[in-house]
């Protein structure tokens, strides 16, 4: 019995799926088959009720996934303490975020841990937050990025940064050159928002709600982007993060307006799961991005340059992937 056996039993019973525990361990499906097969001949035991139409494990089968869970818990310990032991910086981190973060807010921090870790890769995939949360808790992703953190038992929330959110305009659009807007002024103008789903749209819809008015998108995205290029064409005002327009606001293409005496924000926050054992690699990663330090050292698994902590991180260079 291997290790990647645990794991991928383990991960079959997380997401209740042959095809998704197959996705996550590269494999085919029908291996994974084969593996359960193979560990209910060597343990000689029902693993998997198969007289149930949903995937049920037997008592035998729980047993076991609670022992899977625990040796793969060590394992993953033993081998980041060795890691640290002898102080290499190196292996895959996987992080998803929120397309707004991962285009605006992180290319920056990337460059700089990749120029500080170069035997790092980073693999970054750009999804909208419901999924997001499904890439951390089913382990398909070391680390998540999400705006407006939930509270789940299941989760680690790391606070990252917060953003002030504004009000943004079209230069063709009456409320382009104010200085400021007071909620309530905004009644009456088309608005561009984000689906329903989306957090910042949710508290997007809150702040109309606390000043008493009514606004309907005239149209709705699902992500950042699409919103600005409706924006851009005056389509509609949208109320988004400072700073995801700020390119927009130097090319002259959107008006980023402050509200009256009123602060808003969106809090950004770093997820993984809880109990998770992250990795040296992971460590300074989560460091970089909070600031926080992280004893390091000049051995060939890290390059030897000076910690980012406390200065502004290099210029955005990260593509979109």
């Amino acid at each position: 019995m291997h290790i990647e056996n645990f794991k991928i039993f383990s991960d079959l019973v997380e997401s209740e799926s042959f095809s998704r525990a197959a996705k996550l361990n590269g494999i085919t499906q029908s291996a994974v088959s084969q593996q359960l097969r193979s560990m209910e001949r060597h343990f000689n035991v029902l693993i998997v009720d198969r007289s149930q139409k949903q995937f049920r494990l037997t008592q035998e089968g729980r047993r076991l996934y609670e022992s899977s869970k625990e040796i793969l818990h060590l394992y993953e310990r033993l081998d980041c303490e060795i890691q640290e032991m002898r102080k290499v910086i190196s292996g895959n981190i996987k992080l998803s975020t929120i397309y707004s973060v991962g285009l605006h807010e992180l290319p920056s921090y990337l460059k700089t841990f990749m120029q500080e870790f170069p035997s790092v890769n980073v693999h970054v995939e750009y999804r909208r937050s419901n999924h997001v949360y499904d890439d951390v808790l089913h382990n398909a992703v070391d680390l998540g990025v999400v705006a407006f953190p939930l509270k789940n038992r299941q989760l680690e929330v790391i606070p990252f940064k917060t953003d002030q959110l504004v009000v943004a305009a079209s230069t063709d659009h009456p409320l382009a050159g104010r200085e400021d807007v007071a909620v309530k002024e905004l009644e009456g103008f088309d608005f561009v928002g984000f689906d329903k789903d989306i957090p910042t749209r949710k508290a997007t819809d809150e702040i109309f709600r606390e000043a008493k008015i009514s606004l309907e998108p005239k149209m709705e995205f699902d992500n950042i982007e699409t919103v600005k290029r409706a924006v851009e064409i005056n389509a509609g005002f949208a109320i988004l993060p400072a700073s995801t327009v700020a390119h927009e606001g130097k090319k002259g293409l959107i008006c980023s307006i402050p509200f009256r005496k009123k602060t808003f924000t969106r809090p950004i926050a770093i997820i993984h799961r809880k109990g998770r054992v992250l990795t040296p690699a992971m460590k300074q990663f989560v460091a970089l991005l909070t600031g926080n330090e992280v004893e390091k050292s000049d051995s060939q698994g890290e390059a030897a340059s000076p910690s980012t902590n406390g200065r502004k991180p290099a210029a955005k260079t990260a593509s979109k992937k």
